[in-house]
């Protein structure tokens, strides 16, 4: 079993603009791939957990997903940070499946596919549906990102930071398991 960090993709690796798939509109967030290098040095492996519900609304299809997605990989493995896998829910709220975050479907995968340890692996995300999904699956952690004024809790699974940065560093402050 490895120790992850998974990593939800719109607001806490690209801009989200809106349901993000054309390349015109991405843009990866600042000082995400050196954190994500930190992650990887401390001896985390990196898997991305995306709902895209865009695409069961009809608003893109899957060939633009897999566009804009290849660009952001490509651009993290130019800058030194490999992503083992992505697992992506393309279902509505509506659809009710075991895949949509918070569910903890997408979680179960990368356990069940990567081999990881959730009870040793964080999740980090922009939404308190991340955050669910996280405890749902029995991760050890999680960390919401884009909040402006941080709170300090003792409760792992209740971490806030600014940006990726940040929330990296909080995950490495707690250490291994």
């Amino acid at each position: 079993m490895k120790r992850y960090v998974l990593l939800d993709r719109d607001g806490t690796l690209i801009r989200d603009a809106g349901y993000p798939h054309r390349l015109e509109d991405y843009e990866v967030l600042d000082g995400v791939a050196p954190a994500l290098r930190r992650l990887a040095d401390a001896g985390f492996r990196l898997a991305i957990v995306t709902n895209q519900s865009g695409i069961g609304r009809g608003y893109f299809g899957y060939s633009d997903f897999e566009r804009f997605h290849a660009r952001l990989l490509a651009d993290l493995a130019a800058a030194g940070v490999s992503i083992d896998a992505t697992f992506l829910c393309p279902h509505t709220p509506d659809d009710h499946c075991e895949c949509r975050k918070p569910a903890p479907g997408l979680l179960w995968r990368a356990r069940d596919e990567l081999g990881a340890d959730l009870a040793a692996s964080w999740l980090i995300g922009d939404s308190e549906r991340d955050i669910a999904a996280a405890w749902r699956a029995g991760c050890r952690g999680a960390v919401r990102v884009g909040v402006d004024v941080p709170r300090d809790t003792a409760d792992p699974l209740a971490l806030e930071a600014r940006d990726l940065e940040e929330a990296a560093g909080r995950i490495l402050g707690y250490g291994a398991p």
